[in-house]
């Protein structure tokens, strides 16, 4: 459990900053960062709605931390299918774009490695419920 805590709150604050890079002001940043151009408008509205999207994950992931119990499984879960689809889209990016910058590529590595912490996580995490989880037994001794 306190891995799993440890691994949620970990991918959070990586997360976070990377957040904000796309939505506080994305023509200062991402140039630096990506060495994208965003323009004014639509393209400025899509990278602030990737902003939020991210800092309601983190939320997520925060609270399954915090909390513990299904919600920490549930954001195990959210966790692992969010590494998995970014590393995926820049696989599919890969194969038809061909190589990207070393940074990006760098993320996928980051992403598939976190992806396999997330499922190592869950399966510690769902292997202590099991164990933890008893069946109700009567003055008997039976189960009831």
């Amino acid at each position: 459990m306190k891995l799993s805590r440890f691994y949620l709150i970990f991918s959070a604050v990586g997360l976070l900053p990377i957040a904000l890079s796309y939505g506080v002001d994305p023509n200062r940043i991402l140039p630096k960062l990506l060495q994208i151009h965003p323009v004014e408008g639509g393209v400025i509205h899509i990278f602030r709605a990737i902003m939020g999207l991210y800092l309601a994950t983190i939320v997520l992931w925060l609270l399954g931390a915090i909390r513990g119990g299904g919600l920490m499984r549930t954001a195990l879960i959210s966790e692992i299918v969010f590494m998995v689809g970014l590393a995926a889209g820049r696989i599919l990016d890969l194969l038809v774009a061909g190589w990207p910058s070393p940074m990006l590529m760098a993320y996928a590595v980051a992403e598939l490695v976190l992806a396999a912490c997330g499922v190592f996580c869950l399966k510690q995490f769902d292997g202590k419920a099991e164990v933890t989880e008893t069946l109700p037994i009567s003055n008997s001794g039976r189960a009831v």
